[in-house]
C-alpha cells in the first residue's frame, strides 16, 4: 500500500493539524457520489479505528479505511493554487475515467 503526499500537501495538512491539537492524523477515504461513482472523502482524524491501516510521508500519519484501499493505492495528494482556489488535486492511477466536472472517478 502507498499513499504519497507532495510538500505543498504536507505542508498544508500540518497546519490544520497545528490548528487541531486532538487530531492523530489525515484520513483518506472514498465515498459514493457524482455520476462517476466515488469521490474523496479526506479529514482530519482524531482516533484510528481497528478496520484503518496507517502510513507516514513528510511528518503526517496517512490514515485508510481497509475498504478504500484498492481505490486510493498509489495515489499521490498535492495541494494546488488555480487562480483564486486552493484545493487537493489526487493523481490516482486506479482512477479509469471521472466526470465531466472532476468530482468523482471511476475504477475497475
Amino acid at each position: 500500500m502507498s499513499l504519497q503526499l507532495t510538500q505543498p500537501a504536507a505542508d498544508r495538512i500540518l497546519h490544520f493539524m497545528s490548528m487541531d491539537e486532538s487530531a492523530v492524523g489525515f484520513r483518506v477515504s472514498v465515498k459514493k457520489m457524482g455520476c462517476s461513482g466515488w469521490g474523496y472523502d479526506v479529514a482530519l482524524a482524531h482516533e484510528v479505528a481497528d478496520n484503518e491501516i496507517t502510513l507516514e510521508d513528510k511528518g503526517v500519519k496517512l490514515i485508510v479505511p481497509k475498504d478504500a484501499i484498492d481505490k486510493v493505492n498509489g495515489t499521490v495528494i498535492d495541494y494546488e493554487k488555480q487562480g483564486i482556489n486552493q484545493i487537493f488535486v489526487y493523481k490516482n492511477p486506479n482512477a479509469t475515467g471521472s466526470c465531466g466536472c472532476g468530482e468523482s472517478f471511476t475504477t475497475n
